[in-house]
């Protein structure tokens, strides 16, 4: 019986996601949160040192300059400035949008300095004479009026001060942070009688000699709003009573145009991939491809949506973690389609088949899911700025994807396939009549012919994996010879990306450096038409430099360029941090497979994920091609997601493991390592390749920016799928082999039977 019911809630749930989309996309992605690298903009990373030897540094002096610093951002107008305290006593401030960068600059490295003047703006105290983490907010005794206290280091020195102040015209103790040439109390004070906000934070009259370590700040602090200015006072003067240095360890400045034109190139690549990808859903899978674009679209809301919310910042490979996201999406649909797919072939209806195969794929996608996750976390962890927001996005991806496209593509299908519309119509999904076999042929899944059982894969293994050997040993003499081209993130340094609207001579860029006296060790051009180029510097330019370089070419190009300088320890840091989340990855996903698995899967996994790092090294070593920050996450991704081919084949491998249960003869493990490859080769291949088409889109038609960040992806994908096939697999079954050998009696025991209902289905 045909239920037009469940018909007719497929549409009204897809008209809903649509309606949805349609209506709210707009409002979703105007409120997204560009990084600076999308929307341009300045970050920089100060080490806090003291000003004078011998001065410590604690917590709260680090603490209180970044309210400092905090207050200085808000004078220069960004809407969202961040700002966070780091471990190592570093601050971290990321301007996005900021229009005049070196004003930014200038502002923020400013020492942070509190001085005590008269009116006529000579210091008679500074910071120095105040108790560190002295200023408090509090209340008067008797008035319970809102005050700031202050602890002086010589009670007798401010009786001094206070005695001359009393006796001048007029009688003012003024307190300013960061007094500056050109400042004045007469200026400030016009300022505040016309109602506006003065430089200096306080003016007191002092009418006798106060002989006391301890001064109080009243006056003008009302209500709630009062007592917040009052404890921003107290904080401004806890950083100005120890003068710091604000050392520049790293910075980037990223010019506007440089942002919009990777977010509309990244956006357009992205739209291409994806709609390639929604093609090929629908016109392999068929009906289950239309469950795909819905599900897929509804991925792409709900992670933007999710993102907004947690307040995240989108960077250039946060949307591309975004796009990979709907590559890895189309994986768990294709695993689950693929198995419905098998279990229609044998004979089951297509109620029967879509039970079945949603089930026994659930566990197969959790675990591919997981090991992706563990990457991403590690480069959470581990990552800085713009790598930080692409393993927050990738998260998100990997959540979000996981939710749709196993719950939701279970929904929309169970209402399709319970309808009985299609009851018959095995075509719909992908399977023709002659292809279907008797249910009373009693196949199983696991007896289904395939295009590939013609191909022997352990007797390709042999030559290939020695084919692989060579290649590594090749590779390695590749890297020893040439080494690996480091950027600035590694070796520290400076790095200018020029743009312009004509083509770039590389001669006239090293003329126009030497005539300001800077000489780059690199000049490289790039992109459509030579109209970008890469300006690579071995030490790091300093503040007044780099302002030079933005304003004269600029004036020259018509494009601020964009300016990243590492300082050497950052560099070292930046380069331990991505060996040590290389090893904790691979570990943690050693483990994980071991657990689920047995240690002889989770061991050969990880060799063959070393397979495909060291082949993205080679390349890039051999090529030249730089190595920044980009790239470690390119490598950790492929950590994780090449993983996944390599569980999908070990999946099967355990359940043909369970039908064989005795192994007696080494061509056994032979038989099972061909079938498990030979049934999962087809899935194998199109879960790559949806990624693929994503990344190749990414690559040619994507921001110069992410190029090398897309080459590694892709060069680790395609090295992914063979070495899952012929180097994983492979290596297993060398192991198994061994461990039969080993055995008592020549047997080896690989599954035991439980007593289980998990398999019978209704006939």
């Amino acid at each position: 019986m045909k239920k037009r019911s469940r018909i007719i809630a497929f549409l009204l749930l897809a008209v809903l996601v649509f309606s949805l989309i349609g209506s709210t996309t707009k409002d979703i992605t105007k409120n997204v949160n560009l990084g600076l690298d999308l929307q341009g903009g300045f970050e920089v990373l100060y080490q806090v040192n003291p000003l004078d030897k011998g001065d410590k540094i604690d917590n709260d002096a680090v603490k209180s300059t970044a309210k400092t610093l905090e207050s200085r951002v808000n004078v220069l107008g960004v809407s969202e400035p961040k700002i966070q305290v780091e471990e190592g006593n570093r601050i971290r401030v990321q301007l996005a949008g900021i229009k005049d960068q070196n004003e930014a600059r200038e502002v923020l490295s400013t020492q942070a300095n509190l001085t005590i003047r008269d009116a006529k703006d000579r210091v008679l105290l500074s910071g120095k004479d105040l108790v560190q983490g002295g200023a408090k907010q509090g209340f008067k005794d008797n008035t319970n009026e809102v005050a700031v206290t202050l602890k002086l280091k010589d009670a007798k020195k401010f009786k001094e001060v206070t005695e001359k102040v009393s006796k001048m015209n007029p009688n003012l103790m003024v307190i300013w942070m960061d007094y500056e040439k050109g400042d004045s109390y007469a200026k400030e004070a016009k300022k505040e009688q016309e109602g506006k906000e003065p430089k200096y934070i306080s003016a007191a009259t002092v009418s006798q000699p106060i002989n006391s370590e301890n001064v109080e700040i009243s006056g003008g602090f009302n209500g709630e709003q009062g007592v917040k200015e009052a404890k921003q006072i107290a904080d401004l003067l806890n950083s100005g009573s120890l003068p710091v240095k604000l050392d520049e360890v790293y910075s980037t400045s990223v010019g506007a145009q440089f942002g919009k034109d990777a977010l509309d190139e990244t956006v357009l690549a992205s739209s291409i991939g994806v709609g390639i990808i929604f093609l090929f859903m629908l016109i392999y899978y068929r009906l289950p491809g239309v469950v795909a674009v819905i599900t897929l679209s509804a991925y792409v809301y709900l992670t933007l949506l999710a993102f907004n919310f947690i307040s995240g910042v989108l960077t250039l490979p946060g949307l591309a973690a975004l796009v990979l996201g709907v590559g890895m999406a189309v994986d768990a649909n294709i695993i689950m389609y693929e198995r419905i797919k098998d279990e229609l072939r044998i004979g089951r209806t297509l109620q029967q088949a879509f039970k079945k195969g949603s089930g026994s794929s659930f566990i197969t996608i959790l675990d591919a899911n997981l090991t992706t996750i563990l990457a991403a976390l590690v480069l959470f962890v581990f990552g800085e700025s713009s790598v930080k927001g692409f393993a927050t996005m990738l998260l998100l991806a990997i959540l979000m994807s996981f939710v749709t496209s196993v719950f939701f593509t279970r929904i929309l299908l169970a209402l399709l396939v319970n309808s009985n519309y299609f009851k018959k119509k095995y075509n719909w999904f992908g399977v023709s009549k002659k292809d279907r076999h008797d249910i009373s042929e009693r196949l199983d899944v696991h007896d289904l012919r395939t295009v590939y059982d013609k191909i022997n894969f352990v007797k390709l293994a042999k030559p290939l994996l020695t084919f692989s050997i060579i290649t590594i040993i090749v590779g390695a003499i590749i890297v020893s010879i040439f080494r690996l081209n480091l950027g600035i993130d590694f070796t520290s340094g400076t790095r200018v990306d020029l743009q312009s609207d004509q083509a770039i001579k590389t001669e006239q860029v090293s003329k126009q450096f030497k005539d300001m006296g800077l000489e780059p060790s690199q000049v490289t051009t790039s992109g459509t038409g030579n109209k970008m180029a890469t300006v690579q510097f071995k030490d790091a330019l300093n503040k007044s430099e780099i302002q030079k370089v933005k304003s004269d070419f600029g004036k020259s190009l018509g494009h601020d360029p964009n300016v990243s300088t590492v300082s050497p320890v950052v560099g070292q840091e930046l380069a331990g941090n991505a060996l040590k989340a290389m090893l904790y990855a691979a570990l943690g996903i050693v483990l994980y497979v071991s657990f689920r698995f047995e240690w002889r899967m989770g061991a050969t996994a990880v060799l063959a994920l070393l397979h495909d790092v060291f082949m993205i090294v080679a390349v890039f070593s051999l090529f030249r091609l730089e190595v920044d920050i980009t790239f470690i996450a390119a490598v950790l991704t492929i950590i994780g997601y090449s993983i996944n081919d390599t569980i999908v084949t070990f999946d099967r491998v355990r359940e043909n493991l369970r039908k064989v249960k005795v192994i007696t003869k080494p061509e056994t493990i032979d038989m099972i390592v061909n079938s498990s490859i030979r049934q999962t080769m087809t899935r194998s291949i199109n879960t790559v390749l949806t990624v693929v088409i994503v990344v190749v889109a990414l690559l040619i038609l994507g921001s110069t920016s992410i190029f090398n960040f897309s080459l590694a992806l892709l060069i680790g994908l395609v090295s992914g799928v063979f070495s899952s096939v012929f180097v994983a697999v492979p290596l297993w079954a060398i192991l198994k082999k061994r461990q039969l050998k080993k055995s008592e009696n020549g047997k080896l025991v690989v599954y035991t039977e439980k007593k289980s209902n998990d398999e019978k289905i209704l006939v």
